[in-house]
């Protein structure tokens, strides 16, 4: 599991780059002068990370950024009971996460009138790569971008633990789910992942 989100991490950062330096050489000549490829890509992260702002760059440093690896992993544990629940055997899905397109997995204790599925990936990678999507686009995780995004700008840590206190919106068990998430992390030493 910690290859998987290590190389959705490492697709992360490079998209992080390219932001870095695309600003950095845009910025002197204000825009004038853009490669057209380097635009097209921009318009395509803008479009993946739901930014609103074309040349908005601190909104694409809050949205692209990595997960703390302790986070994804104990996520990982939580929702898919290691691994050993029938969404992620059937479907590949490590994160519960669910799918409205009438696709998917049908939930066994779906209550009545609900209509959402289970969705289903090709691969476990494809699943974290839309876990970590998830979380830097939706709306629900506005704060945990948003204490990321100042705790890197004061050079301070967001780990796990950090990244668990707000995950409020994953889980209708809410504050619950953050207890279960931060236990799960320190029962089973996931903070030596965060570096």
């Amino acid at each position: 599991m910690k290859s998987l989100v290590d190389k959705g991490n490492d697709d992360i950062r490079k998209d992080r780059e390219f932001i870095r330096d695309f600003f950095a050489k845009a910025m002197p000549d204000a825009f004038r002068g853009l490669n057209y490829k380097n635009v097209g890509y921009l318009i395509s992260l803008r479009n993946k990370y739901g930014v609103e702002n074309l040349f908005d760059r601190d909104e694409y440093y809050k949205r692209i950024d990595v997960i703390p690896t302790s986070l994804a992993l104990a996520q990982a544990a939580l929702e898919s009971g290691w691994g050993k629940s029938r969404f992620a055997r059937e479907a590949n899905n490590l994160f519960g996460h669910w799918t409205y397109s009438g696709v998917g997995l049908m939930p066994q204790n779906r209550a009545i009138g609900k209509t959402h599925m289970i969705r289903i990936f090709g691969t476990l990678q494809k699943s974290v790569n839309s876990y970590m999507l998830n979380l830097n686009t939706n709306e629900a995780y506005s704060l945990f971008r948003e204490k990321r995004y100042k705790a890197r700008e004061s050079d301070k840590k967001f780990g796990g633990m950090e990244a668990a206190s707000t995950m409020i919106n994953y889980s209708e068990r809410k504050e619950e789910y953050i207890k279960m998430l931060k236990e799960m992390i320190i029962q089973n030493n996931l903070l030596l992942y965060d570096t």
